[in-house]
């Protein structure tokens, strides 16, 4: 790291001196990593910094090394600047603090609160239904704080899957009816009628928990405009293996949709009845990114395959 940021990180902690305690991720595709650094002499022990730097050779570990993935990469970075500035501060979702953000040349540069040191330092591989439920609360506290706003200088249509940025994917995907679907259903949510900001990477390995059930999110990379079913398909798709994904798919709706309501503040009866009816459409969407981009994908199931079945069948 260059002295220019070193000293970005020591004047918006008012730290004397810093040091890296370790990296807590690369970035994908080589474009930098997240650093745990170590405060002297400032009210924190310790910051979280995402440190961007555009490679000269990009390197993508499932070789998808386009100019299309450079530049989609490019704007979620200026996306995750543009959140913290203007939008992070207005969630009811725990969300990391932001304390600076500097750019120089090709350089980016984000110091974050620590939420290790904050409380949330469990990261999970699995989850109970306690666990899931308070991430379902989580998302609709996000989905709930955003929901009408217009994502200027965001992703206009949130996560890093939809249709638009992944043309090669599709090109690809063997799949025909699925390919030949994949424009109706990528319409059939971006043309819904309550829009809201969507994470679009809700992911567990995203959610930073505390000992008491509390969590945090981070990674707003892919935050944009959307139907907020694409965030809670994609998160229990990333979290339940297919028996369970069906088993509960009732109680998921449920329990996501009354946390909804209790944040709004009122009973909002035609939003749940769109958002309902568009679970498995999200389902299907990102399935369809998945097929083309990583085929045999773990999380390629029959339930998936059913589900995507249904929604072509009824488009």
């Amino acid at each position: 790291m260059n002295e220019y940021f070193r000293s970005c990180i020591l004047r918006s902690t008012g730290a004397s001196s810093l040091i890296e305690m370790e990296v807590i991720q690369e970035l994908w595709s080589g474009y930098g990593k997240i650093m745990r650094m170590g405060l002297k002499d400032a009210s924190v022990k310790s910051v979280v910094v995402k440190h961007v730097q555009l490679p000269i050779d990009k390197k993508h570990p499932r070789g998808w090394n386009t100019d299309i993935g450079h530049q989609r990469k490019v704007k979620s970075y200026q996306v995750e600047t543009t959140w913290y500035d203007i939008y992070g501060k207005n969630s009811a979702a725990r969300l990391p603090q932001c304390l600076a953000m500097e750019r120089q040349n090709e350089e980016v540069l984000i110091v974050l609160e620590d939420l290790d040191d904050a409380g949330y330092p469990l990261r999970k591989r699995t989850l109970n239904w306690e666990e899931i439920a308070e991430c379902l609360t989580w998302l609709a506290q996000f989905h709930a704080s955003y929901l009408g706003k217009a994502p200027e200088g965001l992703w206009e249509v949130g996560t890093y899957w939809h249709l638009e940025t992944r043309p090669q994917e599709l090109a690809v995907l063997d799949d025909q009816r699925l390919k030949e679907a994949a424009p109706l259903i990528d319409k059939q949510l971006n043309s819904c009628g309550y829009q809201t900001f969507v994470h679009g990477d809700a992911k567990l390995a995203n959610f930073c928990f505390a000992a008491n059930g509390q969590l945090a999110g981070v990674d707003f990379q892919y935050v944009g405009g959307g139907c907020g079913m694409k965030d809670v398909a994609y998160f229990i798709g990333s979290c339940l293996d297919e028996r369970a994904c069906e088993r509960l798919e009732a109680r998921i709706l449920d329990t996501y949709f009354e946390q909804l309501q209790r944040e709004l503040g009122e009973t909002n009866e035609a939003l749940e009845k769109e958002w309902r009816s568009l679970y498995r459409v999200a389902w299907a969407d990102f399935h369809r990114f998945l097929k083309g981009w990583s085929p045999g994908h773990w999380k390629i199931n029959s339930y998936s395959e059913r589900v995507t079945a249904e929604v072509i069948n009824s488009l």
